[in-house]
């Protein structure tokens, strides 16, 4: 069983339908793409955090599952602070680093904005199946199928390249390599991985045409995958996200359409 099938049945989010998780997610992340200011990204995460409770997962999954987004946020936050665009009062400058009001401004816009977009995304995949992922594309937004089943086939080896960098580490503590070189053993160990994968990218695709996932002709599907009352709430949902965060940052005169002039 691979990472991504070991939750795919539980929470509250399981039975809906994939194709209207992906959906949500981008109605909550465009409005957030197209501005960047400090209401409208902490605004939309102020809701996504009230929501996130009837997701159906524990706390303790929810920081597992979510501690890069956690990383990220802040250090990029830092990056805009240090070296974003500088105005009004300057705090410290050296070299290339200048703080500013406005660097900090956007830093503090830019780490609600991480956590807004992401951590939707990631709440609510955690309960996708790739199979039924790949039902939902194929016959509710009529994929290519050839596109389908390869995004499939990678889903399902997420699961097998966790299986290997563990036993890859295993067998280098067994014959003694692992013990120093931290940096060293990790890039040996990607490259190993990486090398791994395409061999078994290679067989993998050699057996699928060898079965007739290549073949021509309007393939058909095991599982009728199905849209309807509950994935259409979720998708006014993530609308309705989207609205009160874009409301909020025009009424109080803090949006900032960045594809605008000046």
């Amino acid at each position: 069983m691979t990472l991504l099938e070991s939750h795919a049945r539980e929470g509250a989010f399981a039975r809906i339908n994939p194709v209207a998780k992906l959906g949500a997610s981008a109605l909550i992340a465009l409005p957030l793409i197209l501005t960047l200011d400090v209401v409208s990204a902490a605004v939309a995460l102020a809701l996504e955090l009230l929501l996130f409770p009837f997701a159906g997962i524990g706390w303790r999954e929810f920081w597992v599952r979510t501690w890069p987004v956690w990383i990220a946020a802040p250090l990029t936050a830092l990056t805009i602070a240090l070296y974003g665009e500088a105005s009004g009062t300057v705090y410290a400058e050296w070299f290339v680093v200048r703080i500013s009001e406005g660097s900090l401004e956007l830093a503090l816009a830019t780490f609600f904005r991480v956590l807004a977009i992401a951590l939707p995304s990631v709440v609510l995949f955690v309960t996708v199946d790739p199979t039924d992922l790949a039902d939902g594309l194929a016959q509710i937004l009529r994929l290519p199928a050839r596109f389908v089943l390869g995004a499939l086939a990678g889903l399902r080896m997420v699961g097998l390249f966790l299986d290997d960098w563990r036993a890859l580490e295993l067998a280098r503590r067994a014959r003694g390599v692992a013990d120093r070189g931290r940096i060293r053993r990790f890039l040996g160990m990607a490259f190993a991985l990486l090398v791994l994968s395409i061999r078994r990218g290679s067989k993998l695709a050699t057996a699928m045409e060898a079965r007739g996932f290549g073949a021509p002709g309007r393939r058909t599907c095991a599982r009728e995958s199905t849209f309807g009352r509950r994935e259409w709430m979720l998708l006014a949902l993530g609308a309705a996200i989207s609205a009160v965060a874009v409301t909020a940052a025009v009424l109080t005169g803090s949006w900032n359409f960045i594809l605008g002039p000046g």
